[in-house]
């Protein structure tokens, strides 16, 4: 269990971000090995990418099976939504010596906060030889290439969502207050008598000046990111999936089968599976990491082969499943 003590003062200084940066070290994390079924198509592509692409340092410091990603690689949000190019600016002039601190507590571990060390790889040994600067310029050129690859055709529609889920959280703040606000993100976070609760294999307990507080697409869990090092002052950061309503339901449909698959073709399946609720192109695309000429192409096939209607609604066109095609997906 994590517990942050946050004072009067401290619940005013908090606030909200969307940070593009938390969303990339995500997919560090196990939820990039075993993701929920919701965010199965970010998190798979952009490990993909992960894998695929000469990115040595980032692989080397993704934590399959748990455990601690610096801190320096996912910056704390300068405001409330920072761009990605702000961000990368903060990890490359990361101070040296913290760089080097992060890295030497993942080494070392926590064992008072659970936190186990482990042995550094081969690649972060040899970088840190060059000193922390050159970790963090090489950390920031990796993560602009993975950036690149896997994340920005889709940020604006990710954006997006995120941006409404903030909104949510003003309208409940201002006609509920913080404890119904702080007890409305997920079901392991509570806040009561002054103390943030977090579901955690870690145990930590400290007074915090604020908590910055970061919806994610991609988590899968509530994560709360706490200075190691402990020489900074820096506010911890607080994770937590968002699980918006409206892509929930569009999203959360099974996986579709090894032989709708083969028949139609995988991206072509998941995105029949997908359209339980009526979505654009732009939706789909989102959800599952492909451009929005892509899916704009697989639709149209859908759409010649009568599985899927489409209709305008406002300045969007809206695709659904025909009865044909709920038939095909195993829905009625």
């Amino acid at each position: 269990m994590i517990e942050l003590t946050v004072d009067a003062a401290g619940l005013a200084r908090s606030r909200f971000a969307v940070s593009p940066l938390h969303e990339v070290v995500s997919t560090l994390l196990p939820c990039g090995v075993q993701p929920a079924t919701d965010t199965d198509p970010w998190v798979a592509h952009a490990r993909r990418k992960l894998r695929r692409a000469r990115l040595p340092l980032l692989s080397e410091l993704a934590r399959d099976e748990g455990g601690y990603v610096p801190d320096f690689l996912s910056p704390h949000p300068s405001g409330p939504a920072p761009t990605v190019e702000e961000q990368l600016k903060q990890v490359r002039c990361t101070p040296p010596l913290r760089v080097l601190g992060e890295l030497e507590a993942l080494r070392d571990g926590r064992p008072r906060n659970g936190l186990a060390g482990c042995e550094l790889p081969a690649g972060v040994r040899r970088a840190m030889r060059r000193g922390g600067a050159h970790v963090a310029r090489q950390a920031a050129d990796e993560m602009r290439r993975y950036w690149d690859l896997a994340f920005a055709p889709h940020w604006d529609a990710a954006k997006a969502a995120l941006d409404t889920e903030i909104d949510r959280c003003a309208h409940v703040l201002a006609r509920h207050g913080a404890a119904r606000l702080f007890n409305s993100l997920h079901p392991d976070i509570r806040w009561a008598d002054g103390t943030l609760r977090v579901k955690s294999r870690f145990r930590i307990a400290l007074p915090v000046p604020l908590v910055v507080v970061v919806p994610s697409l991609v988590s899968r869990w509530s994560v709360v990111a706490v200075d190691p090092t402990r020489d900074g002052g820096r506010p911890p950061i607080l994770i937590y999936p968002m699980r918006n309503d409206v892509i929930a339901n569009a999203i959360a449909t099974s996986t579709p089968t090894a032989e709708m698959a083969q028949l139609l073709g995988p991206t072509r399946a998941a995105l029949l599976a997908a359209l339980a609720e009526p979505a654009s192109t732009t939706e789909l695309a989102a959800r599952h990491f492909l451009r929005v000429s892509t899916v704009s192409y697989h639709l149209g096939i859908l759409h010649r082969a009568g599985l899927v209607a489409r209709s305008r609604s406002g300045r969007s066109v809206l695709y659904r499943r025909t009865p044909e095609g709920c038939r095909l997906a195993g829905r009625r």
